[in-house]
């Protein structure tokens, strides 16, 4: 794990886990955003930090930002923000860990199938296989996601997604794809999950409802207090990426 930090001399606490298969600097830009009223921690879990690790599980990229943070001596966050995978890490994060969170927006947080675990499997293969083809067929990721759409204003977007392309193709193994899907997918969970005082949002996009329909009922149902934010016209994990404005500006209103 590797840990960005931007706003260092802000009091207050802001903790930002990413989604998986994307490098840390596309990130940057909201990062950057939330630092003009926070300290930043941008987590960027194993497999995606560039030093050659391998991730291994939700559990373990909790455990090490939780054990970052203590190191760090920091014993509560104002605002902890993640995105997919990030938003199941901060799912487990509010059951699992003892440093308090005041607000927290779990923005399209992938939560654990309720299958049987051979379904599991054969979803995690298609997962692995439309994964690998994107990271490592420059043609196929530009089909799956569109640079007309998902490049952020004022990058080329040649430029910008043979940069994406290049990282991808040089640092996420099979290895790594596959345990970030299948954790991601089927992460451990207290039972029963304790009661927390978190300010709790749900985030997801229009386009995203239904795909996220098992997600959002579990997060209500494990947290209560969840309130649900639908962001008409986006897609998975958009806001964050292409909108830091916006982003900051959405963040921004549910903190104060």
């Amino acid at each position: 794990m590797k840990v960005y930090e931007f706003g260092e001399k802000n009091p207050r606490i802001f903790v930002m886990f990413q989604c998986a298969a994307e490098p840390w600097w596309v990130f940057k830009a909201s990062a950057e955003a939330m630092a003009r009223d926070f300290h930043v921690y941008l987590f960027i879990a194993d497999g995606h930090d560039e030093q050659g690790t391998e991730f291994v599980s939700i559990e373990k990229n909790v455990k090490d930002a939780a054990d970052f943070l203590r190191e760090r001596k920091i014993t509560g966050i104002d605002v902890m923000y993640g995105v997919s995978m990030g938003g199941a890490s901060t799912v487990r994060f509010l059951a699992t860990e003892d440093i308090p969170v005041k607000k927290a927006i779990i923005d399209a947080g992938i939560t654990p199938y309720p299958y049987p675990k051979w379904i599991c499997r054969l979803i995690a293969v298609r997962d692995w296989v439309e994964i690998m083809l994107a990271t490592k067929s420059y043609t196929v990721m530009k089909l799956a996601v569109p640079p007309e759409r998902w490049t952020p204003k004022g990058e080329d977007p040649e430029t910008h997604y043979r940069r994406i392309f290049d990282f991808e193709k040089n640092h996420f193994s099979p290895k790594t794809i596959w345990n970030v899907f299948w954790s991601t997918n089927n992460y451990s969970m207290p039972d029963p999950v304790p009661k927390v005082d978190t300010e709790i949002e749900y985030w997801y996009g229009e386009e995203e409802k239904i795909a996220r329909r098992d997600d959002i009922a579990y997060v209500c149902r494990t947290y209560p207090q969840t309130v649900l934010r639908e962001f008409k016209g986006l897609a998975h994990a958009e806001l964050v990426l292409m909108f830091p404005e916006r982003f900051y500006n959405e963040i921004m209103r549910f903190v104060r």
